[in-house]
């Protein structure tokens, strides 16, 4: 089985792009494909409950794994408590580890 990693790096409220990254991960999950979303940078403003035209919570019904760096939450002053469930906080090394799996592929927006 081949596993898939998206990293989204873009502020979805300002990169309407993000949305190809929503639609494929969703896609191949429905695939019964191994999907993971790492929201890193300002991709992490997506995961915040209250975020508006949000595609994360979409991709947590469907099934997709979501991380959300550590790092990213704590200089955008986003607390656990406000994370969309099914979103994970997670370090960097969690990209690491995905990377070194076999039959991965990575696609970083």
């Amino acid at each position: 089985m081949t596993n898939y990693l998206f990293i989204e790096s873009r502020d979805p409220f300002e990169s309407t792009d993000t949305r190809f990254v929503a639609e494929t991960a969703a896609a191949l999950q429905q695939r019964d494909a191994e999907v993971t979303v790492f929201l890193v940078q300002n991709g992490v403003l997506a995961a915040r409950r209250n975020a508006r035209a949000s595609q994360v919570q979409a991709l947590a019904k469907a099934g997709v794994k979501l991380l959300a760096d550590d790092f990213s939450l704590r200089e955008r002053g986003i607390q656990p408590a406000e994370l969309i469930p099914g979103i994970q906080s997670s370090g960097v090394e969690a990209i690491v580890d995905a990377l070194i799996r076999p039959n991965t592929r990575v696609l970083w927006h």
